[in-house]
Formats: C-alpha cells, sequence, structure tokens
C-alpha cells in the first residue's frame, strides 16, 4: 500500500514545533521521536492556523 504524502511543508511543521517547543527532540530524533500528544498538538495548531487564514481571507 502506498504511503500518504504529508499535507504540511517541511517548513510549516519546524515552524509549529518551535512554536510548540518539541523542535530540538526533532533536530536529534526525527518527526518519529516526538509524543503522540505533541503530534495532536501540532495538528491542532495548523487547523488553527489555516481557519484563521481562511477568515482573513473571506473579508472585504
Amino acid at each position: 500500500m502506498a504511503r500518504r504524502r504529508g499535507m504540511m511543508s517541511d517548513q510549516l511543521k519546524e515552524e509549529i514545533a518551535k512554536e510548540l517547543g518539541f523542535y530540538d527532540t526533532v533536530k536529534q530524533e526525527g518527526w518519529g521521536g516526538i509524543k503522540a500528544r505533541d503530534a495532536g498538538n501540532m495538528v491542532k495548531r495548523a487547523i488553527e492556523m489555516a481557519e484563521q487564514n481562511m477568515q482573513t481571507k473571506g473579508r472585504p
């Protein structure tokens, strides 16, 4: 079965990881080294950012 390609760019993932405070873990161990909670928080933050972006673009 083919793996799905990620929806977030590496740059965005790194930005969010820095914001949430676990980028050092990513640098040392890679993305597989982060906790499931951190991954969930990263997805939650990405969704929040997308929603904010949609609201901003939807305004005249």
